[in-house]
C-alpha cells in the first residue's frame, strides 16, 4: 500500500473498522479464514444481496485483509480468502475486553489535535511514569495484564527452552502475577516469585488465591532501578520491562540479572523488537507517550539485546519466534 493509499484508509478508518466489525459480526471471517469461498456461499450464508456483499468485499480487499479470484465473469463465481487468520486479530482488537478497548480508556484526547504544543514541551500527557501512587501503581499493572495473552502463548511454547527442570523463577516487574499464574498451571513442580513496587502485593497475593497457587506464587517488594536483584533462582525474566527505559539503563537491568544469576542459570526476555509490525501494534503508545518524557518507550532490534547479553557473557543465547519474540540465554 503506497503513501496516498495508506493515508486515505487512515482518513476513513471509523469506516474501515465498520467493514470488520460487520464481517465478525456476521460470521463472514471465519468463512474467509476456511476460504476460499465464493461470493454466492458468502451471500448465501449472510443473507446479503450479491451485488452490495461484492462491494463490502471490496473493502476488506482494499484494507489488504482478503484476496479475491474472478474464474469468470459471473460475479457470484468470485472466490475470497483471508490473506491471514482473521478472527483471532479481530477478537485481539475488537473484542470485549480487548487490548486496544483497554488503551483508548486512557486520557489520549486531551492531546488529540494539539501535537503541535505537545512537541514543543508547553503540553504533557496526563501520565504518569513511573506510576506515583497505590492507585497508579494498580491500575497500570491490571491494564498490563489486558496484554498478556499473546505473551503467555509465546513463553507456553518456548517452555522447554526457558524452563527445562528449573524449578525456582523470578519474574522482574512482574506485574500482578496474571503471566506467572498462567505458567505455573502448566507445571506443578514450578515455583515463581514476582518483584515488583510494594503496592502490587495485594493484587500478586489474589491472583496466587484465586489460582490456588499460594505457596508457588509468591512476591518480593523492592525497586529494581534502586536494589539489587535477589539470587537465588534457576530463571530470571524480564518480560516486557526493558523497552521502557533508556540504554544505559536497559544496560544496568541486565547486568543486575547477570549479578544475581549463578552460572547455568537462565535469563529470559520477552518484549516487542522492532519490526514494521510491533511498531503498528504500538501506534497508540507511540502517540500517547510523545509526551510522557520519563518513559522512553522505545522498540529495539532484537541484535540489540542478543550483543547486550554476549557482552555480559551469557552463552547458548537464542532468539525463539511466536507471538512475541522471546529471547533465552545461559549465565556462564
Amino acid at each position: 500500500m503506497n503513501a496516498r493509499a495508506l493515508l486515505g484508509v487512515l482518513f476513513h478508518a471509523d469506516k474501515a473498522l465498520d467493514l470488520v466489525t460487520t464481517a465478525r459480526d456476521l460470521g463472514m471471517l471465519a468463512r474467509l479464514d476456511a476460504g476460499p469461498v465464493t461470493l454466492r456461499e458468502l451471500a448465501a450464508q449472510t443473507g446479503a444481496r450479491p451485488l452490495r456483499l461484492y462491494k463490502f468485499l471490496d473493502g476488506l480487499e482494499s484494507l489488504g485483509l482478503v484476496t479475491r479470484a474472478q474464474p469468470s465473469d459471473d460475479v457470484l463465481d468470485a472466490r475470497y480468502v483471508s490473506r491471514e487468520p482473521l478472527v483471532a486479530a479481530a477478537d485481539a482488537v475488537l473484542g470485549e475486553g480487548s487490548i486496544e478497548r483497554d488503551r483508548d480508556g486512557y486520557p489520549w484526547r486531551a492531546l488529540h489535535g494539539r501535537l503541535p504544543e505537545v512537541l514543543a514541551g508547553t503540553l504533557d500527557a496526563q501520565f504518569a511514569w513511573p506510576p506515583r501512587t497505590a492507585d497508579e501503581v494498580r491500575g497500570f499493572e491490571r491494564s498490563m495484564a489486558a496484554g498478556t495473552p499473546p505473551i503467555v502463548e509465546a513463553l507456553r511454547g518456548a517452555r522447554a527452552e526457558i524452563f527445562g527442570a528449573a524449578r525456582r523463577w523470578l519474574d522482574v516487574g512482574g506485574g500482578d502475577g496474571t503471566i506467572a499464574a498462567e505458567l505455573l498451571a502448566g507445571d506443578p513442580a514450578l515455583a515463581c516469585d514476582v518483584l515488583n513496587l510494594p503496592p502490587v502485593a495485594p493484587l500478586v497475593r489474589d491472583r496466587a488465591a484465586a489460582r490456588g497457587l499460594t505457596g508457588r506464587l509468591g512476591f518480593v517488594a523492592g525497586d529494581f532501578l534502586a536494589e539489587p536483584l535477589p539470587r537465588g533462582y534457576d530463571v530470571l525474566s524480564l518480560i516486557r520491562v526493558l523497552h521502557d527505559w533508556p540504554a544505559d539503563v536497559a544496560r544496568q537491568l541486565l547486568r543486575a540479572a547477570a549479578d544475581a544469576l549463578a552460572p547455568g542459570a537462565r535469563i529470559v526476555i520477552c518484549e516487542e523488537f522492532r519490526t514494521p509490525d510491533r511498531l503498528a501494534v504500538q501506534l497508540f503508545w507511540t502517540y500517547f507517550l510523545v509526551g510522557v518524557d520519563s518513559c522512553v518507550s522505545r522498540l529495539r532490534e532484537v541484535v540489540w539485546y542478543t550483543d547486550a547479553l554476549a557482552a555480559l557473557g551469557f552463552v547458548d543465547i537464542a532468539v525463539l519466534p511466536g507471538a512475541f519474540d522471546v529471547i533465552v540465554a545461559t549465565r556462564a
